[in-house]
């Protein structure tokens, strides 16, 4: 479990596999204090820490993580939101955050919006229902609040201090993301699918 407070920008050293891809990521964690086993969020995916080294940690992503996820697309230096899991007593800064992406969504539109700057994602039918104006959503692991809802897009505001330590600030129009709804979002969804068919 997490909150969606990026702790540390990563950067990809190495990446192997096609099926499956190892991923080596180097970070200014004291990864001493990561052991093995352990789930770490990397863009918003829970990944299990398989290996350590004074400055790097190494993770596994199975084919069905890398059909639902953008790892697939990443490269050498690609950088890398992180966040360590949630220890019972830390503070909750974010949303509950499991680290299951739903999917991915393409970033449609990149606007001023004072000091903040307002993105905006595309609305595909998937992602419809658990889509609510002040709503939570996490956007490559950041947890952010749904400023608007429209019929083909819906925005967040991105405030200069997370541009800054997180990868949002480097958002480009075509971008894909990866996307984890709220998850009390997904179980009203769910909770009200089989009210509808038990009616039916």
């Amino acid at each position: 479990m997490f909150t969606g407070i990026v702790t540390d920008v990563g950067e990809l050293v190495a990446v192997t596999g096609v099926a499956e891809r190892e991923l080596v990521i180097k970070t200014g964690y004291v990864v001493a204090s990561i052991e093995v086993g352990s789930s770490i969020s990397c863009a918003g995916v829970c990944l299990t820490v398989t290996e350590a080294g004074a400055d790097w940690f190494r993770v596994l992503a199975s084919k069905e993580t890398l059909e639902k996820t953008t790892i697939g697309s990443w490269e050498g230096s690609s950088l890398v939101n992180l966040e360590r899991a949630l220890c019972v007593g830390d503070e909750l800064g974010g949303h509950f955050v499991t680290g299951h992406i739903d999917g991915t969504l393409c970033t449609k539109n990149l606007l001023d919006s004072g000091t903040s700057l307002e993105v905006q994602f595309g609305m595909e039918p998937w992602v419809r229902s658990y889509i609510a104006r002040k709503g939570s959503v996490a956007i490559d692991g950041v947890s952010l609040t749904i400023n608007e809802v429209r019929e083909t897009v819906f925005s967040v505001n991105v405030i200069p201090h997370t541009q800054k330590v997180t990868t949002l600030g480097d958002l480009v129009v075509g971008k894909m993301v990866n996307v984890e709804v709220d998850m009390f979002a997904r179980y009203l969804e769910a909770a009200l699918s089989t009210t509808k068919s038990t009616v039916s």
